[in-house]
């Protein structure tokens, strides 16, 4: 027997397919809004065409190494911040100037300075950063200030009051932060391909279809970007949990 959060999430997608193809038939122009049926029929034609894998790997290579870039890099820094008050100091202009700049005026400077292949790497990183950075740092300072004592007053060494007691609760603040960040990453990613219309990426086949008036493209890979996004956290995840369960056993 189907759950009742699964029953309304098909019946949200199903209402929003009714509404989709009553709006497809009022336009009544398949290259200004292309019905579900079309896009539907264009899903299953796109994946034999012969760049299709060269295309989805330049992306998702890209977007990957960015986001684990972020990840790393972020972590670390905000494990720094939490122990050395001055690295935070120093790092706080870095961190709201990363989130509050948008995301177009980034990818125009780094036109610039860069590269269009190295684009998709440094927008991802841009993006994730400031994500990964002020989740873990917000949850070191959740530790419990008793624990922290005690390890201070037992002189705990501070690798072992980090294993077991900061983790613990960084743990839930970086799974949701990676789970945000990587569908962050393939929006502003995908964004910079647009925008820099880089050769041989998804973005570049999103920049076709708008000026060629392909709905039916436009619509097909946007579904094969949400995809693509949801598996690639999925799998990072899953990944991250098991390599928490890892350093719970030590």
């Amino acid at each position: 027997m189907m759950k009742k959060p699964a029953f309304y999430r098909l019946g949200a997608v199903f209402l929003a397919l009714c509404i989709w193809q009553a709006a497809a038939m009022a336009v009544g122009l398949d290259m200004l809004l292309a019905s579900p049926l079309q896009v539907i029929e264009r899903l299953i034609s796109v994946w034999k065409e012969k760049d299709f894998v060269s295309t989805v790997l330049f992306s998702a290579l890209r977007i990957g190494f960015g986001f684990l870039l972020a990840f790393m890099l972020g972590t670390l820094l905000a494990v720094l911040a939490g122990r050395f008050r001055i690295v935070e100091n120093l790092l706080w202009p870095y961190v709201v100037t990363f989130r509050s700049v948008p995301v177009a005026s980034f990818i125009i400077l780094a036109l610039i300075w860069l590269s269009s292949k190295q684009l998709t790497v440094f927008i991802s990183f841009l993006i994730a950063f400031p994500v990964l950075y002020s989740n873990v740092l917000q949850g070191i300072r959740t530790a419990d200030p008793q624990l922290l004592e005690m390890t201070s007053l037992f002189r705990v060494p501070w690798r072992r009051r980090f294993l077991y007691v900061m983790l613990p609760s960084i743990r839930p603040y970086l799974l949701s932060a990676s789970s945000v960040a990587v569908g962050m990453c393939w929006k502003a990613g995908v964004a910079a391909e647009i925008i820099g219309v880089v050769k041989g990426s998804i973005g570049e086949k999103l920049y076709e279809a708008k000026i060629y008036l392909q709905s039916a493209d436009l619509f097909a890979w946007t579904v094969m970007i949400i995809l693509f996004s949801v598996l690639m956290e999925k799998a990072f995840l899953f990944l991250l949990k098991r390599a928490f369960a890892g350093v719970e056993k030590l």
